[in-house]
């Protein structure tokens, strides 16, 4: 009866061959269809950067050619799972007969199952025994397909496809996976030993070090092999895997690959970063932040972007999670207050719209702008007023009242256009922010204010950004005139006009020329630095992904130091193109200040702008006693100010008698006289008092957001004000 049951089976299994026939998939279809368990995001020269897991169910990693897959390997394999695998068509019939004649005897034999039948039902697991079916009828199919199978592949193709398909242990899958998981080895470098454990773990994926061990000892008998040595290697295998991911330190990208894998099918896909660019960036950022520590500061972020193509070199979205507990939080695109970084766009309208000039004087004193919650008076980075200075001093050294003054002219409604045609997407509207917006009052992301000083680098001309090699150069569209960009740059880069503020020693001053702003954001909760080269744009975000104000840190302080060795570098590995030529529309003027504000100085203008002489216009004199502060002032602190900096200016209108008196809050300050006062948070009340103390002029004011230690009358602690 049992062998009339192996004759049917016999038959039927030929039938199934030729049913199967026309639906089996080719090898070449198969390979291709194969997706590793994880991704791999490359550098622009093929580097690996990133790892990520898009397969949480398996382990797989890329195919392996049989080529290279270790000759141990398949000698094992072939020992133990299919001796005659050169010799049959698909299905073993001396093994078949065997099993047959075996199981007439209740006997224990070896499986008369081929390589080719098992790959059938890797191939078809549901209807080939795969899925839990065994029974007869998925042995049927399973040796017709096998049949098929060997008539539609060639030897080779169905062992590469079978050491790639089949399970071993835990969630591996394919020859790859067990070699990294278990050895830490490529499948071509397993030894005879190693090969023996992979195999035996094919009957029993999941069974004990010591099972396991016997079953391997018996394939390398088989062999004629010693297993001396084999019961701890195989303890050690099974019970030490060695994670397949990349090293911690190896791990470059992690941001920017979840954003560029996301939707992608290949293995590995090549980005427009550079891996050694991206390391620097990386260890430059979390050195800085390591030093900074002491001062409330957890988090940054960086990006570098080539001028000419748009690509992007460097995308660092977090300090990391030694730094950071936010290390999940991609900096780079997150929204931040963008504080003094929008002026030069601020100042580039003023200036395309000829309403002013580089050489234009603006005035740097008290400025009080009626607001639903009082006056708003700016101040400037050292709280102190300058007086008459030129635009080009205005916007280089950072001064808050001139460009509060400029946008007042500008309009916050067209400033707000110019920045959305910038690509800065911003959520509210120009009558939402008002006059703040000129002091950076907007939420940006990194990636959207690098890519506009890119334009500004590039003449005024914008366009998207590239990730990938492969993508297209978007076209670049006129946002900002050339001419007037090439000016702003001019003062961006500076280091005289800068010296009002920051010194000529500072970590903006480079040693080759480029453009830059600092920029810090109220109660110091983020602070920035983005500038360019003839060749690229560097922008740095410092602060805390939390929102927590960080203590005594500016963007010259904290971001700058950054984006100076960044800069640095890519000098360093780049040679710097030739001087940008100027562009059509420019006029060279050598020129006076009358009075002598600033020294005489040869200035860049609009063609039609150009002046040889800048004279201040008379103005009558003022009415009032008391000059500054202005009655109803609120005083909003900027916050990139050193605590021994923050000065109010105290100053009568005009000369006055001897005798007269200032008095603050009741208390008697010293003669009417010009002199500058330390701000302290509150409501404040100064009065004029005349030789007999009785009070001839009184204005009210508050100061917001002040915050400093005071030992013998000097600021010696941290300062968080506030621009609200």
């Amino acid at each position: 009866m049992r062998l009339q049951r192996l004759a049917v089976v016999l038959l039927l299994g030929v039938a199934a061959s030729a049913t199967h026939a026309g639906e089996l998939p080719r090898f070449d279809d198969v390979r291709a269809a194969w997706r590793p368990s994880d991704q791999v995001l490359l550098d622009r020269h093929g580097e690996p950067l990133q790892t990520l897991r898009t397969n949480l169910k398996v382990r797989k990693l890329d195919w392996v050619p049989l080529t290279e897959v270790s000759p141990a390997l398949r000698t094992a394999l072939l020992v133990s799972e299919d001796k005659r695998f050169y010799e049959h068509s698909g299905v073993d019939w001396s093994a078949v007969g065997a099993a047959a004649f075996g199981n007439l005897w209740n006997t224990r034999t070896r499986g008369a199952s081929t390589l080719t039948m098992q790959l059938a039902g890797l191939l078809d697991p549901q209807g080939s025994g795969q899925g839990g079916n065994r029974g007869v009828g998925a042995k049927l199919t399973q040796a017709g397909t096998a049949l098929a199978l060997e008539k539609r592949w060639r030897k080779d193709q169905i062992l590469e496809a079978y050491l790639n398909l089949v399970p071993f242990r835990g969630e591996q899958v394919g020859i790859a996976a067990m070699s990294a998981t278990l050895f830490s080895k490529r499948p071509s470098g397993l030894d005879a030993q190693e090969a023996a454990i992979a195999v035996a773990l094919l009957r029993a994926p999941n069974a004990t070090p010591v099972v396991v061990g016997q079953r391997a000892c018996g394939i390398l008998r088989e062999q004629r092999l010693d297993c001396a040595g084999l019961e701890g290697a195989t303890v050690f295998a099974l019970g030490h895997t060695v994670a397949m991911r990349m090293d911690a330190e190896a791990q470059l990208a992690p941001h920017l690959a979840r954003r560029l894998l996301r939707g992608e099918t290949a293995a590995q896909v090549r980005s427009t970063l550079d891996a050694g660019l991206q390391r620097f960036a990386r260890d430059t950022l979390r050195r800085q932040l390591a030093e900074l520590r002491g001062r409330q500061v957890d988090d940054g972020a960086l990006l570098v972007i080539d001028n000419a193509s748009g690509e992007v070199l460097a995308w660092i979205g977090s300090s990391g999670p030694e730094l950071s507990q936010a290390g999940e939080v991609d900096g780079v695109l997150a929204r931040r207050q963008a504080g003094s970084t929008l002026k030069p766009f601020l100042y580039e309208l003023a200036i395309e719209q000829r309403w002013l000039t580089a050489a234009s004087l603006v005035d740097d004193s008290p400025l009080g702008l009626e607001t639903v919650g009082g006056l708003y008076i700016p101040q400037n980075y050292d709280h102190r007023f300058k007086g008459l200075v030129s635009v080009r001093t205005a916007l280089a050294s950072s001064l808050n009242v001139p460009a509060v003054r400029t946008l007042v002219s500008v309009t916050p409604e067209a400033f707000h256009e110019r920045l959305q045609a910038l690509g800065f997407g911003l959520r509210e509207s120009g009558g939402y922010y008002g006059h703040s917006l000129a002091l950076g009052s907007a939420e940006v992301a990194l990636v959207d204010l690098a890519n506009a000083y890119r334009a500004l680098a590039n003449g005024g001309r914008a366009s998207t950004l590239r990730f990938k090699p492969a993508e297209a150069k978007a076209a670049a569209r006129s946002v900002m005139d050339p001419a007037a960009s090439f000016i702003v740059s001019d003062m961006l880069a500076d280091r005289e006009a800068r010296a009002v503020t920051f010194g000529l020693d500072n970590a903006l001053a480079t040693r080759r020329w480029s453009a830059v702003k600092t920029g810090t954001s109220k109660d110091m909760r983020d602070n920035w630095c983005v500038g360019f080269s003839r060749r690229h744009t560097v922008a740095v975000w410092v602060g805390n992904a939390s929102g927590q104000p960080m203590a005594d840190v500016s963007g010259v302080s904290g971001a700058a130091p950054i984006w100076r060795a960044v800069m640095d570098e890519l000098w360093r590995r780049d040679a710097e193109p030739a001087a940008a030529t100027a562009p059509a529309g420019l006029v060279r003027q050598s020129l006076r200040f009358k009075p002598a504000v600033e020294p005489p100085r040869s200035e860049w203008f609009l063609a039609g702008t150009e002046q040889a002489m800048v004279v201040r216009a008379e103005q009558a004199p003022p009415s009032a006693l008391i000059a500054q502060p202005i009655d109803r002032t609120v005083l909003a602190l900027d916050p990139d100010i050193p605590p021994a900096a923050q000065k109010m200016r105290i100053a009568p209108a005009r000369a006055m008698p001897s005798g007269w008196r200032w008095r603050l809050d009741g208390k008697v300050l010293g003669p009417a006289q010009p002199m500058a006062w330390l701000p302290w948070p509150g409501a404040h009340k100064l009065e004029l008092l005349d030789a007999r103390g009785e009070v001839r002029e009184a204005v009210a004011f508050e100061v917001r957001g002040a915050r400093a230690v005071i030992q013998n009358g000097k600021a010696v602690g941290s300062l968080r004000p506030s621009t609200s």
